[in-house]
């Protein structure tokens, strides 16, 4: 489609500020240190700086021109980004996916054979639907997935280094690839991974007399994926072909990693007034994964991210991501719409409209969705934590053999996170209170933090995981509850004000208090730091809470 890139050099050192790519027949990027060198008629402009070691992110702003075809502002937008940001999409490969296929060629041959037959089930309705918003949106964002490959190429040298779009395929689908790898093969043992739904901790937050709504997430993930990316995009994509309105969610910020062109955490501000995060379910009902197929299926990373896109509220978000459901990634989502909330001044009542809260979990070959807008009026938050919140989602997932096998640990109310969230939300009445919430670790003096573990607790049980800090030579139930390269590793928070201008408060790198016995994450004192690749990382992470304010808006 896109075939010759020239590179055209405006002042350019090492990491520059500013790209643009400009178009004739063919397309130009160039790079520069001074914006007034990007000129007026440009495809895509980006602003971009690598912060990691200063403030534990990179930022990245990326808009496109609507005066191109949405074609070419996707693969100008993709292409920008993967030729400004392709030293940390170098390390990120390497540090997340160098050994994936390590002693699994079998597992990789067929998760290939997998995305063969649902790439080409993908163009054929891209195809046989060329004005369906849905696969028109999913056209652009594969156009948007090779344009970053392309880019990528383009400003490496080395060809060792040099990545497939199929590469950069695989590195956006790591949230899916568990639950697929588990798919495709069905091995006698089920990884901790979907037995326990690892993934972060979410909180939405009512003060009262609707004073404010706070919306919150903290990511938990490994230790070497914490190469972080702030993304906004501003993409001016017409809805469909035969309708020019732009998309809702024409501007979103969110939090990212390099090579996506999505969350992934995840983590979304978007142009509709709505805030989408999620949290992973554990899944140990070996029986769904028979309704994972390459065919009528689109895997959860693509399927969020034309949600975000289309989106004008949480109810159509909830019915554009339940669509061709792959089972993988699955997810427990909760969305926030900020038009149905009006905060109390000393003029107005505050007011809080039905569609506020909604929230959809999935599971292989299942969905169920609900408007919980009263529930958070009348607890005043709802609280996300790995465990399916609708009894019939808990009960397909294998929940009640989870609390069967191991314990009460796995059961919706009596989770250490689900108490800790209850004992806890009574004290926000700010934004710092819920940041400090959203960062809670107290595990050696929280009784709710112990376990039948020695030592009698785990810094598990916790707002924001430190597994680093279980000792090696501890014992525990089950291996999540561990010594591992595992934790929160970040934390987002926004309210009404802050989201209309694409902002929240966030900090990078595992929690830490020194004055509760909780020191500060540090590679080269961690007992895995050899073990674990984390090519770009700073050793110390000591970060302060910042709040990016972006350029262009």
């Amino acid at each position: 489609m896109i075939a010759v890139v020239l590179i055209q050099l405006l002042l350019f050192v090492s990491g520059s500020k500013y790209g643009f790519i400009m178009w004739s027949d063919k397309a130009v990027v160039s790079v520069t240190n001074d914006l007034k060198l990007i000129p007026p008629m440009h495809v895509a402009r980006a602003t971009y700086t690598n912060d990691v070691n200063s403030t534990g992110w990179a930022f990245l702003e990326l808009h496109t021109s609507p005066d191109a075809s949405d074609e070419k502002q996707a693969y100008a937008a993709g292409f920008l980004e993967g030729f400004l940001t392709r030293d940390l999409i170098w390390m990120h490969w390497q540090n997340m996916l160098k050994g994936y296929c390590y002693n699994r060629i079998d597992v990789c041959g067929l998760i290939e054979e997998y995305v063969d037959i649902n790439e080409h089930y993908i163009a054929d309705m891209i195809h046989t639907h060329p004005n369906d918003p849905y696969w028109y949106h999913i056209k652009l964002y594969k156009i948007q997935l090779e344009g970053l490959a392309a880019g990528y190429n383009q400003a490496t040298s080395d060809s060792y280094q040099w990545l497939t779009t199929r590469d950069i395929l695989w590195i956006n689908m790591l949230g899916d690839l568990d639950d697929l790898a588990f798919a495709l093969t069905i091995p006698k043992n089920t990884p901790e991974s979907l037995l326990f739904g690892e993934h972060c901790s979410g909180l939405v937050k009512l003060l009262p007399d609707n004073a404010e709504l706070f919306t919150s997430h903290v990511t938990w993930n490994s230790y070497q994926s914490m190469l972080r990316f702030q993304k906004m995009y501003v993409l001016s994509y017409r809805t469909s072909p035969n309708n020019a309105k732009p998309i809702p969610g024409r501007k979103m910020a969110f939090t990212s990693y390099p090579a996506f062109v999505q969350s992934t955490d995840d983590w979304y501000i978007t142009s509709a007034g709505l805030v989408a995060a999620e949290t992973t379910i554990g899944n140990s009902n070996r029986t769904l994964y028979e309704y994972v197929q390459p065919t009528g299926q689109i895997m959860e990373f693509v399927r969020a991210m034309v949600a975000t896109r289309l989106a004008t509220s949480g109810a159509h978000w909830v019915d554009l991501f339940r669509r061709h459901n792959s089972g993988t990634y699955n997810n427990q989502w909760y969305i926030v719409d900020y038009k149905k909330f009006k905060r109390k001044t000393q003029k107005s009542e505050g007011q809080v409209e039905a569609g506020l809260l909604w929230v959809v979990e999935q599971l292989p070959g299942f969905t169920e969705a609900a408007d919980l807008t009263e529930e958070l009026k009348a607890t005043s938050y709802f609280p996300s934590y790995n465990i399916a919140y609708f009894p019939r989602m808990f009960n397909l997932s294998g929940g009640n053999e989870r609390i069967a096998t191991f314990g009460d640990w796995f059961a919706y109310e009596t989770n250490p996170r689900a108490k800790i969230f209850r004992e806890q939300q009574g004290s926000i009445d700010s934004m710092g209170s819920m940041f400090r919430v959203m960062r809670y670790n107290d595990y050696r003096h929280d009784p709710l933090s112990r376990c039948a573990c020695s030592p009698p607790y785990s810094a598990c049980n916790a707002i924001s995981a430190r597994n680093d800090l279980n000792p090696a030579n501890g014992s525990f139930p089950f291996r999540a509850l561990g010594h591992r390269s595992h934790g929160g590793t970040d934390a987002k928070v926004t309210n009404s004000e802050m989201a209309k201008k694409y902002l929240f408060l966030s900090v990078s790198g595992p929690t830490y208090n020194i004055s509760r016995g909780i020191p500060p994450f540090q590679w080269s004192k961690f007992d895995m730091g050899s073990e674990v690749f984390h090519e770009g990382h700073p050793d110390v992470w000591t970060f302060s809470p910042l709040i990016h304010h972006w350029e262009w808006g």
